[in-house]
């Protein structure tokens, strides 16, 4: 049975502001994984209720949770206070005590307005947790009620103001001031401002933990006291006395006295794979069981806190970078694991410098987290591919706040010179274009989102509606029904994915070649065509933006392909002693 309100009363009581601080945790998470991301190089700001770009998270958030709460309720015939004692039951128990603080504080609000059949924009407004600014629309996801949206908003009010069990919503402190917050707090911080492991103790650039931008992110480390000991590098002295790489390869063949790095590594051309990307790169998605009442269970949530540890992002399954078998639909298959079973001399040597709202501009900045030294590192494959933000943004007037032909060359042309100063000779560089994003409007608007999947009650195009109306939609031109602005908007992005083309093809530098392809969606959803598949199944069912995991597998496949047929000296040639390899060093498959 779950723990009554009344027996959690005195530990509530005592930490009643601290699901309001974890909430703020998940704004500054949510607004990390839109399309305009966090200031490179500062301090995201301690987020407040209610701020400036928090505000419209937090709308979204409120919406999200007391929908789930009511149709918990509905689905179990249950009642509201019984719905949230169930949905703290899910959440693992580190993060139980929060939800906990979270019904006592709200929940007898949101109990009260329900049973008055108010929906959750309602219930979201009268809790000041969506706010309407002056001259702005009054936002909401499901249809104004009978009596109007204002009207009802004004009743609920009432109830809220007339409880007894009233709560303070406005007079509550940044997060970082409460012991309980201030170490996640500033773990969260340091890693959306550096997307560097926070788990660096000899601060090489690589880790032994897995998620706070670890060993998810980057090859793992194999020893993290010795900072000259890292994934990628050639090995020291063959690597007789210890592994100084970090691809399992090490010591000394007892027959003939010949290292194995040397006998097995020499001349075959190892390289590693380096990501420079945004959200599809980092592989944003969010469960549609955290949503979907009738798939919804403890396990749903076992995930919970990595994926906040993780952004909201799972590098370990994507398509250029994944290692790991995916959990979350779909299979893995990227180009490391490609490269590394073509030379298992390449084992660990992975680096995912992608981040949510990743575009050409801020890119100049995350690009200075890349660890790669020229003297001492095997050269790699970059793929620079911010597919769709340099377009994609939540302002009204979003035709004005694209990145321009110009800003874009400009921008490239820095990022690819500094890299140029970092890459070892032999390297290689692919620029992706960017994506038409019409196919997700023309394949997902009126299909019904997980959370209106229940009630028949929720499309893609309510979704779109509500967040573009809060301005945190992360694409204002192509989520949209004006079909002129979805028109307009991949013909900026076909601009931009020409500059790169010409880019491929007139600029020289150094240490690398260049390399121009056009993002590979056409192909991919004609080959999950051939497979059975339906076109929506290539897109993130819960943000309805994003490529899913079957996708990021297809889309590795068709660019292996093209790249092996068209570029094969960016691969480097099959290792013959792969199963040598694979025979000795048993354990080389962990990652």
């Amino acid at each position: 049975m779950p723990p009554s309100w009344s027996s959690q009363a005195g530990r509530m009581r005592r930490s009643r502001q601290t699901f309001f601080n974890l909430s703020c945790i998940l704004c500054l998470l949510l607004k990390a994984a839109s399309s305009s991301s966090l200031p490179c190089g500062t301090d995201p700001p301690a987020p407040s209720l209610p701020s400036g770009l928090y505000k419209g998270h937090t709308c979204v958030g409120c919406v999200l949770v007391v929908s789930v709460i009511e149709q918990l309720a509905q689905w179990h015939n249950s009642t509201v206070k019984a719905a949230m004692e169930r949905l703290c039951n899910y959440i693992p128990e580190k993060l139980q005590g929060f939800c906990y603080v979270l019904a006592e504080l709200y929940g007898p609000h949101i109990a009260e307005l329900i049973d008055r059949e108010m929906n959750a924009d309602v219930v979201c407004h009268s809790l000041k947790l969506c706010e309407q600014d002056p001259g702005q629309p009054l936002c909401h996801l499901y249809p104004p009620p009978k009596e109007g949206l204002v009207t009802a908003i004004k009743k609920a009010k009432r109830v809220v103001k007339k409880s007894k069990k009233q709560k303070s919503f406005t007079e509550l402190s940044s997060m970082c001031a409460f012991p309980l917050l201030a170490d996640l707090c500033e773990k969260i911080k340091y890693v959306l401002r550096n997307k560097l492991p926070f788990e660096d103790l000899d601060g090489d650039k690589f880790s032994t933990f897995p998620t706070l931008r670890g060993y998810h992110w980057r090859g793992r480390d194999c020893n993290d006291k010795n900072t000259t000991v890292y994934p990628g590098r050639r090995p020291d002295n063959w690597d007789v006395n210890g592994d100084s790489n970090c691809n399992g390869i090490w010591g000394v063949d007892p027959k003939d006295g010949i290292p194995y790095e040397e006998k097995f590594c020499k001349g075959a051309g190892s390289r590693g794979v380096v990501l420079l990307g945004d959200s599809a790169g980092a592989h944003f998605h969010i469960p549609p069981e955290w949503m979907a009442v009738t798939q919804m269970s403890a396990k749903s949530f076992e995930n919970l806190p990595m994926a906040f540890s993780d952004e909201l992002d799972w590098p370990q399954f994507s398509e250029f970078t994944g290692f790991l078998n995916s959990t979350i639909g779909g299979w893995t298959d990227s180009l490391y694991l490609r490269l590394r079973s073509r030379n298992r001399c390449n084992h660990r040597d992975l680096q995912n410098i992608s981040q949510n709202g990743g575009s050409s501009g801020n890119l100049l900045c995350l690009i200075k987290s890349l660890a790669r030294n020229q003297l001492l590192d095997n050269p790699a494959i970059v793929i620079y591919a911010t597919i769709g933000n340099d377009v994609c943004n939540g302002n009204r007037d979003t035709l004005a706040h694209m990145t321009t032909p110009k800003e874009m060359l400009s921008n490239v042309l820095q990022a690819l010179r500094y890299l140029d100063s970092r890459l070892p000779s032999g390297s290689h560089l692919i620029l992706t274009g960017l994506v038409d994003g019409r196919f997700l409007w023309d394949n997902l608007h009126d299909r019904y989102h997980p959370l209106g999947q229940l009630n028949k009650d929720v499309t893609y195009s309510h979704i779109y509606s509500f967040l573009d109306c809060l301005q945190v939609s992360p694409c204002s031109g192509w989520l949209t029904p004006n079909e002129t602005l979805r028109n307009l908007t991949s013909e900026r992005a076909l601009q931009l994915s020409s500059v790169l083309e010409e880019i491929a093809r007139s600029e020289k530098f150094t240490n690398f070649e260049v390399f121009y392809m056009d993002f590979p969606l056409k192909q991919t959803a004609e080959q999950w065509r051939k497979m059975g598949g339906q076109p929506w199944q290539l897109i993130e069912p819960v943000d309805g933006f994003h490529p899913s995991q079957v996708a990021a597998a297809l889309g590795t496949s068709i660019t292996w392909q093209k790249v092996l047929q068209e570029w094969p000296q960016v691969l480097g040639k099959e290792n013959p002693f792969n199963e040598q390899i694979k025979a000795i060093f048993k354990d080389q498959g962990g990652h």
